[in-house]
């Protein structure tokens, strides 16, 4: 019965690797991530989790005369910021994956 203990050893390694990776998916939701447009005119933070936290747009840029330059800048902010949370969340949880091509990760 040799193969039910590695059985049981690859089961209680996969249960580890799930609550590291329940924690580093939580840790990933602490981060916060910015993105700036304008040169940092209007800036963007998010959570790793992608959820946007905050904008802020210099008193300066706000022309009312202009209004799609802000909403750019703003859209270019909120890329940016997104951008970096993929990288993060593709650096952290990449090492679970470890080239095992699983959507969402």
């Amino acid at each position: 019965m040799r193969g039910m203990g590695n059985m049981q050893g690859m089961m209680k390694q996969m249960q580890k690797m799930q609550k590291k990776m329940a924690q580093a998916q939580e840790e990933l939701g602490e981060e916060r991530i910015e993105g700036t447009a304008g040169g940092g005119m209007v800036t963007v933070v998010v959570s790793g989790h992608k959820e946007v936290l905050e904008v802020k747009i210099k008193e300066e840029v706000v022309d009312p005369e202009d209004i799609e330059m802000l909403q750019d800048l703003v859209l270019a902010a909120v890329n940016e910021a997104m951008k970096q949370a993929d990288e993060l969340t593709n650096q952290t949880m990449g090492q679970f994956t470890k080239g095992i091509n699983l959507p969402g990760f």
